[in-house]
């Protein structure tokens, strides 16, 4: 009897995560997006406690997209275990960036994770390190629920990359790098934006004006975002392919087995005598 290599595929999305996924998403993209097209009446400013509310819906909606994700794809404790553990290193890597431009070592993990584990588990994975982590550096505040969004998207987009049962080696590489440093600037875009329109007359000539269009909002918003954190996403961009490229191939390779022991994926062959 021989138990031969075999290669782990992604955790695949069935019908019932893909609708838990685009659920969770359409709050997202309401939650950042919805004072750019608020009413000009509207006050805006009002609205910037609801953070506790989404962050409670969002809880609700990650406990369906595990279930989901579970019941359909059949893994067992050993999978979620594994995604605790993830999550766990993930915050811990956090702390070692703080307050340093750009050195964001946790957001490397997330991107090889997603690509093993798929988009479904990848979302929870990210959203579930970002809370961990801001309990773990007492980064708790309205803040929050955007983050583990973002992250959420972060690390869900890994898992919709193209070729997990196929690519593997340096193109492997090379696309999770490149992944890694588009995505990294979309992070930062995305979370300048759940912050922004509430910045009132702090900065009169990128601040969001509720009587203005949107084409001109996203003017305003661009040069914010080119004011602010251009810096802070290239840094951050930077070290997740550096770090893709020097450490991706035995993380790969060792995420891959924990999950095809998780998932219980290795067949059993018997060769004839």
């Amino acid at each position: 009897m021989t138990t031969p290599e075999v290669r782990t595929r992604a955790v695949r999305l069935g019908p019932r995560s893909f609708a838990a996924l685009c659920l969770v998403s359409a709050v997202g993209v309401a939650g950042f997006g919805w004072p750019l097209f608020a009413d000009p009446t509207s006050q805006v400013a009002a609205h910037a406690q609801d953070a506790p509310w989404l962050f409670a819906g969002l809880l609700v909606l990650l406990v369906a997209v595990v279930t989901a994700t579970i019941s359909e794809s059949g893994l067992g404790p050993k999978a979620v275990a594994m995604l605790g553990v993830l999550a766990a290193t993930g915050a811990a890597l956090r702390p070692i960036g703080a307050g340093t431009a750009g050195i964001e070592p946790m957001f490397f993990l997330m991107v090889l994770s997603g690509r093993v584990l798929g988009p479904g588990f990848g979302f929870v994975l990210g959203s579930v390190t970002m809370f961990s982590s801001a309990l773990l550096t007492g980064g708790v505040g309205p803040w929050l629920p955007f983050q583990m969004l973002a992250m959420g998207w972060f690390t869900m987009g890994a898992g919709l990359l193209p070729g997990p049962d196929q690519l593997r080696g340096r193109g492997e590489l090379a696309l999770l790098a490149a992944y890694g440093f588009c995505a990294a600037f979309a992070y930062g875009t995305v979370m300048n934006l759940a912050g922004w329109p509430f910045m009132g007359a702090l900065a009169s000539n990128v601040a969001f004006d509720p009587h203005a269009d949107v084409t001109a909002n996203l003017a305003r918003f661009l040069a914010y975002c080119l004011a602010t954190s251009l810096g802070w996403d290239l840094g951050r961009a930077v070290v997740t392919v550096v770090l893709t490229l020097a450490l991706g191939a035995p993380l790969l390779k060792a995420l891959r087995r924990a999950t095809r022991r998780a998932a219980f994926e290795t067949p059993v062959t018997f060769e004839p005598r």
